[in-house]
């Protein structure tokens, strides 16, 4: 989340919270696609991390980004830690180590998704350059421990770096050290939604198998093709994984508000002023006798912000965020934003799609997400693999980009930005799996070429 939401509107009652969540229903005219990407920044000599401060730091990087593109600086005290597009609705900002995010507009079609992202990895190059800044898109940084990563100076992740060794082991791995790609869709009604959220949920171990991209740690390899994926099983139970309350009858915006009222919240966030109450109850604020803040009663912020800090497979809030994947190089990125939005922004792929996974048991869907992390596509599932569940998603996924049917200057259709997954998945291997046999052949068991040729 690039700036915190700004509401200071008291909230009288759960029913405000569910429909909070059921302002985002829109008609499929009004569907759009949000595209969501981090990198990691590193010196192109060296290799190290960037550090905030300096004259070639990240700070100058963002006021170098703020200066070209004219966008409204979001600040923390004196620390530029991100902007905004007021006219557009696109945002850059700061992970906890340093990642640096697009988080895209809401564009109509994979074709301007494609073009946001070329953009602005132009962008980033152009001011990055002469800073001696490059950047790696990968789900894992490969070679820095956790001591070596940089921290950002925002109070918000200073909350979440104490709380979370408490809840997890490899939370701080999550902050600090992952990179992903996340796609934000639409829905059209309470049904829609539900029926969305299942299918989602159930493919997206699916999704994180085909962009497996983060086999390296320290150095060398972790035993893992998405160590990404890995880390998130081992984060804060409390608020990640599959959801199998979803695929329960009665599934609906309540239920989702219910889930998230009983996952503890981080902080509250009051004028300026960050309050680390890291563990309490939501619904405590909302009786006004959370203990650390006496009498003080939730707002809107509030539920928003705390929306924001839940972290399952596929997240909730006023559209559905897609949240498996690796980040990855540029034609993944836009190519993760096509499978999904050919797979859930027609009705007859959407009803495909759940006949491919309505009879998965939670056993079955949770042991898909505990063994992509390590086997990605070899992944057995019945008496199959998650490659043959994927080649038949992939083919969905198709068939309604190609109904969505927009071309661009070319006369080409959505489609084309599959075909880079059909080549892994007729493979069945993955980028994980290609880096994982140079490092083994050609690059002599050295991480250092990942680099330059892995780099934007």
């Amino acid at each position: 989340m690039a700036r915190d939401v700004i509401d200071s509107t008291p909230i009288g009652s759960r029913d405000e919270l569910v429909a909070w969540i059921e302002k985002g229903v829109k008609p499929p005219s009004q569907f759009r696609i949000g595209t969501e990407h981090e990198k990691f920044p590193f010196r192109a000599g060296t290799h190290q991390p960037v550090p905030y401060e300096g004259s070639n730091g990240i700070r100058a990087l963002l006021e170098g980004m703020q200066a070209m593109l004219g966008w409204e600086p979001i600040m923390e005290g004196e620390h530029i830690i991100g902007m905004l597009d007021i006219t557009g609705g696109g945002a850059i900002s700061l992970e906890p180590g340093g990642q640096f995010e697009l988080s895209g507009a809401p564009l109509n079609s994979i074709h301007q998704t494609c073009s946001e992202i070329h953009a602005h990895l132009a962008q980033v190059r152009e001011i990055g350059g002469p800073l001696g800044i490059r950047f790696l898109g990968l789900g894992m940084s490969p070679v820095w421990t956790r001591e070596q990563t940089p921290r950002m100076p925002k109070r918000r992740y200073e909350i979440m770096t104490n709380y979370m060794p408490k809840v997890g082991v490899m939370g701080l791995d999550m902050m600090y050290r992952t990179s992903t790609v996340q796609v934000n869709l639409d829905f059209s009604s309470e049904a829609d939604m539900v029926k969305k959220l299942r299918v989602s949920l159930a493919l997206q171990p699916i999704a994180t198998a085909i962009f497996a991209n983060s086999p390296f740690l320290h150095g060398k390899p972790n035993g893992f093709l998405s160590l990404r994926s890995e880390v998130w099983r081992h984060t804060d139970l409390d608020r990640t994984g599959m959801l199998p309350f979803a695929f329960e009858d009665g599934m609906g915006f309540e239920r989702y508000v219910d889930y998230a009222l009983d996952v503890p919240l981080y902080f509250v966030k009051r004028g300026e002023v960050y309050h680390d109450v890291a563990g309490s109850s939501f619904r405590d604020l909302l009786a006004g006798t959370l203990p650390q803040l006496p009498g003080e009663r939730a707002t809107m912020s509030d539920w928003a912000n705390h929306l924001g800090t839940l972290f399952p497979e596929v997240r909730l809030k006023r559209y559905l965020e897609m949240r498996g994947a690796d980040a990855g190089p540029t034609g993944k990125l836009a190519a993760l934003s096509a499978f999904w939005v050919g797979l859930l922004y027609n009705n007859d792929t959407l009803d495909a799609a759940w006949d491919l996974v309505k009879d998965w048991s939670e056993a079955e869907r949770q042991a898909l997400r505990d063994s992509v992390s390590r086997q990605a596509l070899k992944t057995p599932f019945r008496n199959e693999s998650v490659r043959d569940i994927a080649l038949r998603t992939l083919a969905i996924a198709r068939r309604g980009l190609k109904a969505r049917n927009i071309e661009d200057w070319e006369g080409r259709n959505e489609e084309h930005f599959l075909d880079g997954l059909d080549d892994v998945v007729e493979s069945g291997l993955t980028a994980a799996d290609e880096m994982l046999a140079r490092y083994h052949g050609e690059w002599g068991g050295k991480i250092d070429p990942i680099f330059d040729e892995k780099a934007y």
